[in-house]
């Protein structure tokens, strides 16, 4: 079984702030999100590869839903199939590549290292092969 080490340990802090999703149709998940759960837009950015993304809160939660629309030719465009929704979790730590070190060599998988990011875009797997997102 992997074990990832607990994050006080090294004197990291791993703060969860949001969830990404991978979406076919924006539009359309976004009136579902809206109007049938009741969240609320609070930002919507054009990624720097072409995609767009739209964050969403419901009434008094910290927490955020990530809606992802990636472009045919982004190196996020996989090939998309039903149940693969689940694009990423989003980890705030104090240092990015203090914490991306640490979690590869306790077992994570690489997904994005730091020299091949394009902005904040660090990314490992968990042992399923969820993206994990390590911002500052």
């Amino acid at each position: 079984m992997l074990m990832f080490p607990a994050p006080h340990r090294r004197g990291l802090k791993y703060r969860f702030v949001y969830t990404g999703i991978r979406v076919r149709n924006l539009e359309k998940s976004l009136d579902f999100y809206t109007k049938v759960l009741g969240m609320k837009v609070s930002r919507r950015e054009k990624m720097g590869h072409g995609g767009i993304y739209v964050a969403l809160r419901s009434p008094r939660s910290t927490q955020e839903l990530e809606l992802n629309l990636y472009p045919p030719g982004s190196r996020f465009a996989t090939s998309y199939r039903r149940g693969e929704e689940m694009d990423h979790l989003a980890f705030v730590v104090d240092d990015v590549l203090i914490a991306y070190r640490q979690l590869v060599r306790k077992g994570a998988k690489v997904a994005i290292d730091p020299a091949h990011a394009k902005g904040s875009e660090v990314y490992v797997q968990d042992p399923d092969g969820i993206w994990i997102e390590l911002l500052e």
